[in-house]
């Protein structure tokens, strides 16, 4: 899934930094992905140790834990964008995090689809 969210984040970027004809499109779309994409390959990092999977409970508290990690680290990264992005566009930006979001979408509607052979 993260690397799903990765390839349409680069997409997305190279989209807009050719339709817009200058660089700090490609860069602020570039950072609305990776305010998805990193945070996102965090939790299933931490989602994967060995302590996450030893029990239910454990399981559940772990999942709510690495979710507020990965809250905490996309609101910080949209915090710090302005400073980090040089030219910053919001709507480059937003358009990405918002289309890298949607991959879960489009994963689990690919994913519930059956087919009969």
């Amino acid at each position: 899934m993260v690397a799903a969210q990765a390839v349409v984040g680069g997409i997305v970027a190279a989209l807009a930094g050719l339709l817009m004809g200058e660089p700090s499109y490609f860069w602020s779309a570039l950072y609305g992905a990776g305010t998805v994409v990193l945070p996102g390959a965090l939790m299933a990092r931490g989602m994967t140790s060995r302590l996450s999977s030893m029990a239910p409970g454990v399981s559940a508290v772990s999942f709510m834990f690495w979710e507020m990690v990965k809250l905490g680290v996309s609101v910080a990264l949209l915090i710090g964008a302005p400073r980090l992005v040089p030219h910053l566009s919001w709507p480059a930006l937003l358009v990405a995090l918002v289309l890298c979001i949607k991959v879960y979408w489009v994963a689990l509607a690919w994913r519930g689809r059956k087919t009969t052979s």
